[in-house]
């Protein structure tokens, strides 16, 4: 688990906070993924409402090729299906009223994909 660097920069009348994190891979015990969500909570906990929060980073998890019910999160522009840890991203940027800005628009598929080799792509 690593959230590398949180750092606040004010530009003109605006407050940024910009949080890099990476979530812990899949085979890693229950108990550090669980510990990485309750860190990035609180860090983003501590943002005041008048500030900006971006988040950046990778969580490790696929929020698959459709909305579904995160509407407000996710604009249907994904790839795939979703998973687990996928899901756990998509309730953590619902609870906090943030987007997954990256399938906020339509991309070609070989920009959609991260990791491709003969069995797989993601």
């Amino acid at each position: 688990m690593d959230l590398d660097l949180t750092i606040k920069l004010v530009v003109g009348e605006y407050t940024l906070n910009v949080v890099s994190a990476y979530a812990p891979h899949a085979g890693l015990d229950e108990e550090v993924k669980r510990h990485f969500w309750e860190v990035l909570d609180e860090i983003v906990r501590q943002v005041p409402h008048t500030e900006k929060l971006f988040i950046g980073g990778d969580f490790n998890g696929h929020i698959g090729a459709t909305a579904g019910d995160y509407g407000e999160v996710h604009e249907g522009f994904g790839f795939g299906e979703r998973n687990g840890r996928g899901t756990s991203l998509l309730d953590f940027a619902e609870a906090f009223g943030l987007v997954i800005a990256n399938f906020g628009f339509s991309k070609r598929k070989e920009h959609l994909i991260t990791f491709q080799n003969a069995v797989a792509e993601t």
